[in-house]
């Protein structure tokens, strides 16, 4: 198989079982591929340019270690390369043409740092956004249910791995004349009710998980990995500390629905099954 710096990790995965362990040797910061929803989120997302970036390594590393596997480098063009190492992706034209006064930075890192959930801030940002203006969100991890939540309010976004502890997220909202209010979540009532209805549809066929310690993001992450292998009959019980956003956009798109009892500030429970 032909590779290059443009070919995606997902890429590399598919056609060759080996492929996962031999990136990891390349460098400790690809240990995270390991973890099935994340090498979900991030492969399919990640060219060989972007990964060696993150990693601390050079594309020819890549090359190198994946030649054992049947892999073959393909050299592009001058034209078709990526700018180097460290701008694999071309920037949209929007940053091309932004003024440095224009963008609007946000580190979200030492807010995730003390366990503590960034998206109302984020959301207070947003609201502030001005006509030409561009929001930078800050982060360790690329923030990809955000980036899906705000692209149905009308943004685009683009993705800068920085380094191994910083992933910059660029927001442009291309139409400004479209004043649509934000969707923001509003969680369900704390119907005691309906939670104990649903509960005893599943009596004897839950199975339990507790992310009130982990930190941001492995309660998500750890919440969809137990989705992956739950049986059709089950419910996931979920103890959680707060009402979990994010991760209730990506159950609408996994096809999961669920229930919500919101006992008290630091104590949630998540009942989580497959829509019917």
């Amino acid at each position: 198989m032909l590779v290059n710096e443009r070919t995606k990790i997902a890429t590399l995965l598919k056609h060759h079982p080996d492929a996962l362990e031999t990136i990891i040797k390349l460098s400790p910061d690809f240990k995270k591929l390991r973890n099935p929803i994340l090498r979900t989120l991030m492969a399919g997302r990640t060219t060989i340019a972007m990964a060696a970036k993150i990693g601390g390594c050079k594309p020819a590393d890549f090359f190198a270690a994946l030649t054992p596997l049947g892999f073959e480098r393909e050299y592009l063009s001058p034209a078709d390369a990526p700018k180097g190492d460290l701008d694999p992706q071309p920037k949209p034209a929007y940053l091309q043409h932004t003024q440095p006064d224009q963008f609007i930075r946000f580190d979200v890192r030492e807010i995730l740092a003390k366990g503590s959930d960034p998206l109302k801030a984020i959301q207070q940002k947003v609201k502030s956004i001005s006509s030409g203006q561009v929001l930078v969100i800050i982060n360790s991890f690329e923030p990809t249910p955000l980036i899906k939540l705000l692209e149905k309010q009308g943004f685009t976004s683009y993705v800068n791995p920085v380094d191994t502890d910083t992933i910059e997220t660029f927001f442009y909202k291309i139409n400004k004349d479209d004043q649509a209010a934000p969707e923001v979540y509003s969680p369900p009532k704390n119907n005691s009710d309906d939670w104990s209805t649903v509960m005893k549809q599943y009596e004897g066929n839950c199975i339990e998980v507790d992310v009130r310690e982990l930190e941001m993001p492995q309660p998500m992450m750890t919440i969809l990995e137990q989705l992956e292998t739950l049986p059709a009959d089950h419910a996931l019980y979920v103890h959680h500390k707060r009402v979990p956003v994010y991760l209730l956009e990506e159950l609408k798109e996994r096809a999961f629905d669920y229930r919500i009892n919101d006992v008290q500030a630091g104590e949630v429970y998540l009942l989580i099954f497959r829509n019917k």
